[in-house]
Formats: C-alpha cells, sequence, structure tokens
C-alpha cells in the first residue's frame, strides 16, 4: 500500500504540463538614409565665408536628391536664404529652388509663400530676376493650381516697373507661359484692381513694353506674346500696327521677332482690311504683311534676312500681283493707287486747256510718278527674291531658294515665273546652295516646261566635280519636262559625256535616260535612226554591248517604244536581240516590249492578286502537317518551301513576305528533323552522329530566328511573338541536348534556371498574344509552370522532351506589308582584273557604294566587311554622313575603306560585303530604359546593370570580289 501510494505521488510530481509558446513578435529593422537637409545644413553652417557657401552649394548641386527630402532641403536653403547677406548666395539658392522644383513627383504648392515672400524682401535686381525664374518653373509645375497662376501673375505684374531689364524680362516671360488663355481677355472690365485688370488683359500689358528703352526688354515682349499664341491665346489684330513699327527698330533681334508677330497676325487675319498711310486706299493684311516682310529681305543684319526669307514661304495665301512682285525689281503698275474716270475728268477741267508750255513738265509722261503718288508695296519690297537670290551670305540664298519652292509648288504661274531665276542658282559658288537649288526644282518639275536655254543651263552643271550635284541632277532630268527634240538630242550628249568622264555615274545615268524616254517617245521618235545608225539600204555594224555608252541610248529607245507602236519598225535585227539580252539583264530599266517574233517570259507573269493568294494557299496547305506522318510532312515542306523562294524571285513585289516565310518553315523542317523518332529512343552513345546534328540544327534556328526578327520590316506583334516562340523551342531543344551529353549538374542547373526565365520573359512580352498561342509549346510550359519551378533539372529535362515532341506547327499570318532588308553593292563592281596595288605596311582607298532598301537605322546597324584571303576580317563601322537618303525605306551608302596587308607573291581577291548589326536585349524589350525618366538630380550610378544583350551581325548583300596586290617595300 506505502509503495502504490509513493508512485501515485511520484505521478502527481512528475506530471508535464505543455504550455502554447508564443513567438516573440520579430524586430523589423528600418534601413535610413543620411539626411540629406542635415547634411547640407552642417555644410553651411560650417562655411566662414561666402565663398566657402557658394562652394558647397555647388558640390550639392552635383548630388542627386530623393523626392522625399526635396521638402526638407528647400526648407534649409530658405533658412539660410533669410541669414545670408551675399547677392551670389542667395542668387545661387534661387537657382537650386527652381532646380529642386523640377524634381519628378515633388508639388512645389507647399513652397509657393516662401518664394513669393523671398520675392518680396529682395533689393537685388540679380536675385529678384533668379526668383521670377524660380516662380515661372514653379508656376509651370502646377498646371491645375489657377489661384497660384493668379498671385504669381500679380507679382510679375507688380515688378514690371522694375529699372533692370533683367527683372523686366523675366516678367514678360512669366506673363507669356502663365497668362490666363482661358479667361475672357475683354481689356474695358472695371471695377476691379489694377493688377487684377492686367491679368484680364495679358496682352495689353505686354504690347505696352514694345516699346521699352531696352531693346532686350522690347524682344522679350515679342517673345512673350508669341508664347501667347502657342499656348492658343488668340493675339489681338490691334497689335499689327504696334508690330509693324518694330520691323523698323535699331536692333536685330527685335527686327527678328517683329517678323514672326506679323507673320503670325497675317495668318489669323489674313482677311482683314489695313489702310495705307497716307491715302484712302486698303489692302487685305496678309498683303500688307507679304510687302512689309519682304521689305525685311534687305535688311542689313543678315540673321533677319534669313529669318524674312523663311516666312515669305509659308505666306501662300498672298495675292497673286503681290507674289510676282517679288521677283521683279521694277515696280509693276498693278501695285500703283488708280485714279477713277471721274478723277482724271476732273483733272483735265481744272486744268482748262492742253499744255501751254509755262508749267514746268506738266505732260510729262506717267511712268514718271512723282512723290505723291501711292504705292501699295513699298518699294524696297519690289524685287525681294531677287535681292535674297543675290545676297552675300549663302545662308539668305538657301533661304530664299526654299522660300521660292514652296511658293511654286502652290502656285504654276509663279513657278514659270521663278524658273530662270532657280536656274541661274545652279552656278552658284556654294556647293550647298547649287544642290539645294537643283532639289527645289525638282520639286516644282511637274509645273515647268525647259527651253533649250534653260536647259543647256542646268546640263552645265553635269560638269561637277562633286558626286551629289551629279546624281541630283540626274534626278532632276528624269522628271523634267522638255519642249523640243533638239532639247532630247541636247541632253543624250551631255549624259554620254558625263558617262565618259565619270564611269561611275553609270547607273545613275541609265535611271535618268529611262525616264528621259518614257516621258517624250514623240520626241525621241524622230532621233531613232541617228541614235541607233541604221540606214534603209545598207547594212550597220552591230555595236558592241558592253560599250555603257550603247546602252545608254538603247534604254532611252526601248522606254520610249513602250508609248509609241511605230518606233520598233525602225530597229534593226541587232537591236532586237539587244532588247532580249537586256531585258533578261537589266529587267529594272528596260521595259517589256510587244516586238514581233518575241515573247517576254516575264509579261506571262499573272498578277499580284493571284501571286498573293498562292502564298497564302500555301500556308493553309502547310497547316494540314498534323495529319500527316513524318516523312509526307518533311517532303511537303520542303516542296512549299522551293515554291515560295520561286515566287519570290518571280514577283518582286513579294519577296519580302515570300522569303520570310519560306524561312519560317525552313526552321520548322529543321526542329521536325531534330525531333526524329530514332534519335530519342536510342542511347547517347550509340546516336552520337545524329546528336550532333541536332545540336546543328538548334543552332540554325537560333540564328533564322534573328534573321526573321532584325532583316524584316513591317512586322506586327503577332509575328514577333510566333519568332519568339520557335526560338524558345530552340533553346529548350539546346537544354535538352545539353542534358543528354554533358556531365555534371552544375551546368545544366544553370541552363534550366535561364530556361525558365526566358519563358518568364515571354510571357511578361507577349502577354497580350497568349490567346493566339493556343496548344502551342509556350502555352503547355505556361500550364506546368509551377511544375517546372519546382522540379529536379532531370524531371524538367524529360517534360521539355515531351512536350517539344507532342506540340505541333503555329500557324504564321501574313501581315499587311513586309519587306527584306536589302543591300545592292555598286562599286566596286568585281569585273575588273586589274588589281589594285599598294606598299605592305600602307593601306589603299577602296571607294564602296551601296543602295540600302528597308533598312531601320542605318547608321547604326550597317557594316562592311572585307575577307582577305588568309582568312582575315576587317569589319569597319562607316561613318553617319556617308549616309544618304534619296527616297523612302531607301538609303545610299558611299564610303571608303581603307585595305593594308603584308607582302604577297602574286594578286588575290578579297570578298567585300555588307552586315546587319543587331543587339537582341531583354531589358530593352521588356520596358524603356529607366534612365530616360530622372529628374534633374537622380544619377544613374545606382541603376542595375542590364542583362547581357544578343549582338550579332547577319550578311544581307551579295560579296563583291576584288582584286589587290599588297606589294613588298623597296628598300
Amino acid at each position: 500500500m506505502a509503495a502504490h501510494l509513493k508512485k501515485r505521488v511520484y505521478e502527481e510530481f512528475s506530471r508535464t504540463v505543455q504550455i502554447p509558446h508564443e513567438e516573440a513578435p520579430a524586430k523589423k529593422l528600418r534601413l535610413s538614409k543620411p539626411s540629406k537637409s542635415a547634411a547640407l545644413h552642417i555644410d553651411l553652417c560650417k562655411a566662414t565665408n561666402p565663398t566657402d557657401a557658394l562652394q558647397y552649394l555647388l558640390q550639392f548641386a552635383r548630388k542627386p536628391v530623393e523626392v522625399e527630402s526635396v521638402e526638407g532641403v528647400i526648407r534649409i536653403l530658405l533658412e539660410h536664404y533669410y541669414k545670408e547677406t551675399d547677392n551670389s548666395v542667395r542668387l545661387k539658392i534661387a537657382s537650386l529652388l527652381g532646380l529642386l522644383s523640377k524634381t519628378q513627383g515633388f508639388s512645389p504648392d507647399c513652397i509657393v509663400d516662401d518664394a513669393i515672400n523671398t520675392l518680396n524682401n529682395e533689393k537685388s535686381h540679380q536675385v529678384l530676376a533668379q526668383l521670377l525664374d524660380t516662380l515661372l518653373v514653379i508656376g509651370t509645375q502646377l498646371p491645375e493650381s489657377p489661384a497660384v497662376r493668379q498671385r504669381l501673375i500679380e507679382m510679375a505684374c507688380k515688378h514690371l516697373s522694375d529699372t533692370y531689364f533683367g527683372v523686366r524680362n523675366k516678367c514678360l516671360k512669366l506673363l507669356g507661359c502663365l497668362g490666363m488663355v482661358d479667361t475672357p481677355l475683354t481689356k474695358d472690365n472695371e471695377g476691379v484692381g489694377t493688377s487684377l485688370g492686367g491679368v484680364r488683359d495679358v496682352q495689353s500689358i505686354i504690347s505696352d513694353y514694345f516699346g521699352d528703352q531696352d531693346p532686350r526688354v522690347r524682344t522679350a515682349a515679342l517673345k512673350a506674346m508669341l508664347q501667347l499664341h502657342e499656348r492658343g491665346m488668340k493675339i489681338h489684330e490691334i497689335i499689327y500696327d504696334q508690330a509693324c513699327r518694330l520691323l523698323t527698330d535699331d536692333y536685330e533681334q527685335v527686327r527678328s521677332a517683329a517678323v514672326q508677330i506679323v507673320w503670325v497676325l497675317s495668318q489669323l487675319y489674313p482677311e482683314s482690311i489695313v489702310p495705307i498711310p497716307s491715302s484712302n486706299e486698303e489692302i487685305r493684311l496678309v498683303d500688307d504683311a507679304f510687302g512689309k516682310i519682304s521689305h525685311m529681305v534687305s535688311d542689313g543684319s543678315w540673321m533677319v534676312r534669313v529669318q524674312a526669307a523663311k516666312t515669305l514661304g509659308s505666306m501662300l495665301q498672298v495675292s497673286p500681283h503681290f507674289l510676282e512682285q517679288t521677283l521683279d525689281k521694277k515696280l509693276m503698275s498693278d501695285l500703283r493707287r488708280k485714279r477713277t474716270a471721274h478723277e482724271r475728268a476732273k483733272e483735265l477741267f481744272t486744268s482748262g486747256e492742253f499744255s501751254s508750255g509755262r508749267k514746268w513738265a506738266d505732260d510729262a509722261p506717267k511712268e514718271k510718278l512723282d512723290r505723291n503718288t501711292v504705292y501699295l508695296i513699298a518699294s524696297g519690297a519690289c524685287g525681294a527674291f531677287v535681292h535674297g537670290l543675290e545676297d552675300e551670305m549663302f545662308e539668305v540664298r538657301i533661304a530664299a531658294v526654299e522660300a521660292l519652292s514652296q511658293l511654286a509648288r502652290s502656285s504654276t504661274s509663279f513657278a514659270e515665273k521663278c524658273l530662270d531665276f532657280l536656274v541661274d542658282m545652279f552656278n552658284d559658288e556654294i556647293e550647298e546652295v547649287r544642290l539645294q537649288s537643283i532639289h527645289v526644282l525638282r520639286e516644282i518639275s511637274t509645273h515647268i516646261t525647259l527651253r533649250e536655254d534653260q536647259l543647256d543651263t542646268v546640263l552645265a552643271v553635269l560638269e561637277d566635280s562633286s558626286r551629289d550635284i551629279r546624281e541630283a541632277l540626274h534626278e532632276l532630268i528624269c522628271y523634267t519636262n522638255v519642249s523640243t527634240k533638239e532639247c532630247i538630242q541636247l541632253a543624250l550628249l551631255e549624259l554620254l559625256k558625263n558617262l565618259n568622264k565619270y564611269p561611275t555615274d553609270r547607273n545613275s545615268v541609265w535611271k535618268c535616260l529611262k525616264f528621259l524616254g518614257s516621258r517624250h517617245p514623240t520626241l525621241v521618235l524622230p532621233l531613232v535612226p541617228e541614235l541607233l545608225s541604221t540606214h534603209p539600204y545598207f547594212d550597220t555594224p552591230e555595236p558592241d554591248m558592253d560599250d555603257p555608252a550603247y546602252i545608254a541610248v538603247l534604254v532611252l529607245v526601248f522606254n520610249a517604244a513602250k508609248s509609241c507602236p511605230t518606233m520598233p519598225a525602225l530597229f534593226s535585227d541587232h537591236t532586237f536581240r539587244h532588247y532580249v539580252y537586256l531585258r533578261d539583264s537589266l529587267s529594272h530599266l528596260v521595259p517589256p516590249l510587244r516586238l514581233p517574233g518575241l515573247v517576254d517570259s516575264r509579261c506571262s507573269l499573272g498578277s499580284v492578286e493571284s501571286a498573293q493568294l498562292f502564298l497564302q494557299q500555301s500556308l493553309n496547305r502547310v497547316s494540314t502537317i498534323q495529319n500527316l506522318e513524318a516523312p509526307g510532312a518533311q517532303d511537303l515542306l520542303n516542296f512549299t518551301i522551293r515554291d515560295l523562294r520561286r515566287l519570290g524571285e518571280l514577283q518582286t513585289e513579294l519577296a519580302g513576305a515570300a522569303e520570310f516565310c519560306a524561312t519560317y518553315l525552313r526552321c520548322q523542317l529543321l526542329l521536325m528533323k531534330a525531333l526524329q523518332e530514332k534519335l530519342w529512343n536510342m542511347a547517347v552513345p550509340l546516336c552520337l552522329k545524329q546528336n550532333v546534328t541536332a545540336t546543328a540544327a538548334a543552332q540554325q534556328i537560333l540564328e533564322e530566328t534573328y534573321k526573321l526578327e532584325f532583316l524584316y520590316s513591317g512586322l506586327e506583334s503577332r509575328q514577333v511573338a510566333t519568332i519568339h516562340h520557335v526560338r524558345l523551342q530552340a533553346k529548350a531543344l539546346q537544354l535538352v541536348l545539353t542534358a543528354r551529353t554533358r556531365q555534371g549538374l552544375d551546368p545544366l542547373i544553370s541552363s534550366c534556371e535561364k530556361f525558365l526565365q526566358d519563358i518568364e520573359l515571354f510571357q511578361r512580352l507577349f502577354l497580350a498574344e497568349l490567346p493566339h498561342l493556343q496548344d502551342s509549346f509556350v502555352d503547355k510550359l505556361l500550364e506546368l509552370m509551377p511544375r517546372l519551378s519546382s522540379c529536379k533539372p532531370v524531371e524538367m529535362v524529360k517534360i521539355l522532351q515531351t512536350t517539344l515532341r507532342q506540340s505541333g506547327l503555329l500557324q504564321l499570318r501574313l501581315p499587311e506589308q513586309i519587306h527584306r532588308a536589302t543591300a545592292t553593292i555598286i562599286e566596286p563592281t568585281g569585273e575588273s582584273d586589274n588589281p589594285l596595288r599598294f606598299t605592305t605596311g600602307l593601306v589603299v582607298a577602296l571607294d564602296i557604294d551601296a543602295m540600302l532598301e528597308h533598312v531601320q537605322d542605318p547608321q547604326n546597324t550597317v557594316k562592311v566587311q572585307v575577307l582577305y584571303p588568309d582568312g582575315q576580317s576587317h569589319v569597319i563601322h562607316p561613318k553617319p554622313g556617308d549616309f544618304r537618303k534619296p527616297g523612302p525605306d531607301r538609303h545610299r551608302l558611299i564610303t571608303q575603306v581603307y585595305l593594308s596587308h603584308t607582302a604577297w607573291t602574286e594578286p588575290s581577291q578579297i570578298e567585300v560585303r555588307l552586315l546587319l548589326a543587331y543587339s537582341s536585349s531583354s531589358a530593352s524589350l521588356s520596358s524603356p530604359s529607366p534612365a530616360s525618366k530622372l529628374g534633374w538630380s537622380d544619377s544613374i550610378d545606382s541603376l542595375s546593370p542590364p542583362e547581357a544583350a544578343v549582338e550579332g551581325t547577319i550578311p544581307f548583300s551579295k560579296p563583291v570580289k576584288v582584286y589587290i596586290m599588297p606589294k613588298p617595300a623597296r628598300r
């Protein structure tokens, strides 16, 4: 019994009671950055003199400031501003206040009162001007606060009477940028204070300073008025007279701004009637403004003359007789005031008799006018364009030529009258002026027909040493109309001289003659026997087809024959043979002709619509590939790729789309071959050869996808998503092959992590396109994404292998317009057998002339590659100035490549080709660069580095072979 009790006692005292453990809340650490305001306060307190304080402020301006610290920093600056007595330190503080107010995410409404208070207490004029600039920044940052704007405008009006010109300038600028555009502007409103009345009529306040004693203030007033116009406020017509008076100001900045104001008013009130001073005559405001601005073309300052000439070109509403007066230095009778019949009869009646000879010059001819005659246009404005085209400054001449171009395009009669003046500019001493004149004449060529003397002057420019001038002139002749057959003969003769003197102009001259013949078939017809050297009775020798001059003549004749059915009767037998040859070799220059006994295979092609239908049917046929066995599917893909490439050769309009589809199907074919059944059912040691083939196929698919993405333009988001889908399949194939062949777990783990990042990037980039990718490889991977993220690498590889083999062909949808980037190297031709000889260790310049089509941003993407026989390769990046843009989606590359090599025993060939560089960065695709969103005080040092971009080059031109011979140096 005692033992039992003892046991029971021990049980009672040894009972264990578990108390639920409450976890103590984890302590949270808050990382705080050192306060910018505190650091600034300490620095400023350490300053013992104004120089030290200014130095601290300059150092602070270079450091970034976070948005949450801006208000505290401004408070510290204001505190030291009130204590500071040195003007230069206060000026820098005022400047920093404006810069800090621009910080993105900071609202400066909390410092408006302090800024206005400092303005009221400031005595220094320079600091006042800087504070007003700060107020302008604050007002610009608060566009939705009319009360703040009202206060700022009141402060500007209050300080407009300051004696310092800088303060008045800043006040006027503030009125121009913050003036109440939405408030009805009526000058007669009363009952409110003076300053508020000024706010209601900002224009009247600004116009009061058109007559300020300081020219800088007058200029600021005019620019403030222009700022009001740019913000949508309609300028009052009463300002026109004041602006016209400022056209005669002593300072060129005032006159230049006045020209702009006069032009703005002429566009706002073109049909308003204004009186002519000292007469009862009235004319339209746009005509009066045109006459006054024409007068400014003879201004003493060349900058004002340039401004006036440019402005004249945009005044398209001016009357024709005012327009034509700018081409004649003598005043036309249309612009003189004409007396009515009653006035003439009254004068005759008051005279009483015919001239008796007692009164001097009472019977003088009417052309000799006295000073009381009223002109509708200022005499200084007569011949404004003549003065502009003869100006000593080439900038004025260029501006006058451009203005003539704009006005001539809108008026056929004016284009005909200014033709002689533009042709005369072809002889200008400055190349830029000559080139601009040629371009202008090209733009108005549809309105004009050149006479023989004018054409002679134009063709004289073909002897110019500048390639740009000659090619621009060829382009002009392409679209010029001539009047007689002698003009055709003269143009052909001069172009053949040009071809003989500059053989590199061959393609440009041929193109010029193509258009010349097609535009003037009736003028070419009587010249055919002479041009082809035919005779009605005797056989003439057959010309050499290697002669570029003879090809030029044939191009002219064949293009004229297209619109002249009687011309082929004048051809000899060898001319028909030459037509067949040129039709095949230069099909872009020789048109199809209906000649007896000849059938042009190119003419029998179907239309573009039928070719496009065939292209779509081919893609639809490929979509049924899922129902075929592997051999049949591969054969169908092979035949479709062959058909598409042939279609691209026959129909140049669809070459880009056909080649794009063929390349895409080629990727699918390579993927299908790599996923064959026997490769994956055998052990790795038994299929090493097939494994190497599959690895090469995956790499080739990646290269082809970069071609699809960067070599073609006009792609939509759907096509880009399809390309990235194929690229993801190739990367998955590479991962699976890596797991089958390599040993080691670490490389496999990193490859799997990289692949998961690629999937997430695809989902982020093409989220909108995922509904169109149903049952695709990516769609299945996204469904399995939770499993892929948590499984082991070996299991992930098995999932990828199964998903790859089960995924089918993704249907490709063609965009409306798709073009392939192409490049054609014109020079060098690669036909010369004479090697370029140069001394070893030195360089020789090789001229490169190439035409680029549908290339995006060629200045940054196009490179020249030179491949030497020993395998060395040099890649040259042309200068931006080497690129020209002759037309939309077309660029011309004219550059020089410097070659150098060690000594060779005999000449050998090098290959020259053009490369298209590309860079594919996941960071650039996902979002805009964060650096583009930085404020003034943000720094790019704290940004994380972008992900590594995939960079490479794509050859997009046929290689040209050039013979070179490096010679050993003589000793």
